[in-house]
């Protein structure tokens, strides 16, 4: 079976989030499942050097914003097939936001000429192809399935998978000429959102399927609390809504290999996992005779995140002996107040404002908690990283974080089987009363080691959601 899917992020070549990492690490895991998934990608500055590789393969003339061409290369053992539109994508800056972190004014044209690209491809533009199935991820590529349907064609079959229905790319209606849109679609029924266009929900309205990346986040969604709005679109569509969990690239995320650590480990020789704690130490200027439990931060540094209630926990953590390290950048008053938390706290605290993939990975390993309090998690990777490394998460309970972390209840206990700490009071006295759960269950080596090895022994890969996403693509053709 043939997938083409369709998105602006792909792990290792591009990345600002999870969304990166799903579509880098799943057709991998398809593969294995006899589904053969090729990656339409914008042709961003560091995916230049790919393009003098590969075979130009399909041309158009009239896609929004001007002209691209698709250029199919094989790469980390992907195939590729990279649009390259300079115009629209050859600019500093990042994948969506300008050098000064404003969304760059002509997104709607950019993710409008990704998704026609995509639809073209999925109905024959490129000789000796034909997708079986048009999978589109998010709102940047969400009106591919819109462009598939306005031309009328059955097949191939669309999906869309939703990764944070926040984030829903809602532009004003005189952009629909811009983006060769059909303006009798533009009503409550079909595109329009409270007076404007909604890309994505114009993809909710008329993909064969939709998705999003964990059981819970789909029945969030179909609420006013998560739906953003969309609720009743997606209530009027559940019937064509699932939801599918996420996994992690176990080869790129495992203890036992992973050069960006200090030492090595497994579930087997586990105490290794100290030498790691000891160089995160150093490399932060954490004090190392602490005795508590170093808990991390490795986030977009939101309130989506919870991590503003966090900060004012900050002093109570301090004061039952645990450390926090902080990796990330977000909103400015987050990253200012986590810097302040970490003079404030000498020793005890340490911010590092700005991402590095391999410290990420030290945090991972040398960390025994990482604490994600989401108000809202789609599905959440960060967890399972932790999970894998034997480093506890510590998560609010919603969305996926509810669906791949178990709490250290009495009956979890006793069975053997919690594998981290959950809790549901975002704000800063709910965090104090889990981290009290956490400092005292650290305060028990051997509890808090068989934590450790359930977490590490919980399955995080690919595998099973491969196989729901090929039944899905197989019930749909």
């Amino acid at each position: 079976m043939n997938v083409l899917m369709v998105a602006s992020e792909c792990a290792p070549f591009v990345k600002t989030g999870g969304l990166a990492d799903v579509v880098g690490a799943l057709p991998a895991a398809l593969a294995r499942v006899d589904v053969d998934a090729q990656v339409l990608l914008p042709a961003y500055p560091p995916l230049f050097p790919l393009l003098p590789k590969g075979e130009e393969v399909a041309r158009f003339d009239d896609l929004p914003g001007g002209p691209g061409r698709i250029v199919k290369v094989t790469a980390e053992g992907m195939t590729l097939l990279l649009l390259d539109a300079p115009q629209l994508f050859d600019r500093p800056g990042g994948l969506y936001v300008d050098e000064n972190g404003r969304d760059w004014s002509d997104n709607h044209l950019r993710f409008g000429a990704l998704s026609m690209a995509g639809a073209r491809i999925a109905m024959g533009a490129i000789d000796g192809y034909q997708p079986d199935v048009l999978h589109a991820h998010d709102w940047q590529a969400a009106l591919a399935p819109v462009y598939l349907r306005m031309a009328g064609r059955d097949t191939p079959r669309s999906v869309i998978t939703i990764h944070n229905i926040a984030f829903q790319g809602r532009f004003g209606p005189q952009v629909l000429a811009q983006l060769h849109l059909k303006t009798d679609w533009f009503h409550p029924e079909g595109l329009e959102f409270h007076g404007d266009l909604s890309v994505l929900k114009g993809a909710l309205m008329f993909s064969d399927r939709i998705t999003t990346v964990s059981p819970t986040y789909a029945r969030e969604i179909l609420t006013p609390e998560f739906g953003m709005g969309l609720e009743g679109v997606l209530q009027a569509r559940a019937g064509a809504l699932s939801g599918v969990l996420n996994g992690i690239d176990t080869e790129a995320w495992d203890p036992a290999t992973d050069s960006a650590l200090a030492q090595t480990y497994d579930v087997r020789t586990l105490k290794r996992k100290t030498d790691n704690k000891t160089a995160l130490r150093a490399r932060l200027g954490l004090d190392p005779s602490s005795t508590g439990p170093l808990c991390c931060v490795v986030s977009r540094l939101t309130s989506q995140k919870g991590l503003d209630a966090l900060l004012e926990a900050v002093p109570h953590l301090v004061q039952r002996g645990a450390q926090l390290a902080v990796l990330g950048t977000g909103q400015p008053e987050l990253e200012q107040g986590f810097r302040d938390a970490a003079q404030a706290h000498p020793g005890q605290v340490a911010a590092h404002i700005g991402y590095d993939e391999a410290l990420s990975h030290l945090f991972q390993a040398g960390s025994d908690a990482i604490l994600i309090p989401s108000r809202f998690e789609p599905c959440g990777l960060t967890q399972l990283y932790g999970l894998r490394y034997g480093t506890l998460p510590v998560v609010a309970r919603t969305g996926g974080l509810a669906d791949t972390v178990i709490d250290a209840n009495v009956a979890a206990l006793v069975a053997k089987a919690a594998t981290g700490f959950v809790f549901s009071d975002v704000t800063p006295a709910g965090i104090a009363q889990v981290i009290d759960r956490v400092v005292e269950a650290h305060a028990d080596p051997k509890l808090w080691q068989g934590m450790q090895r359930a977490a590490m022994r919980h399955p995080v890969g690919w595998d099973s959601s491969a196989e729901a996403y090929r039944d899905l693509y197989t019930d749909l053709v």
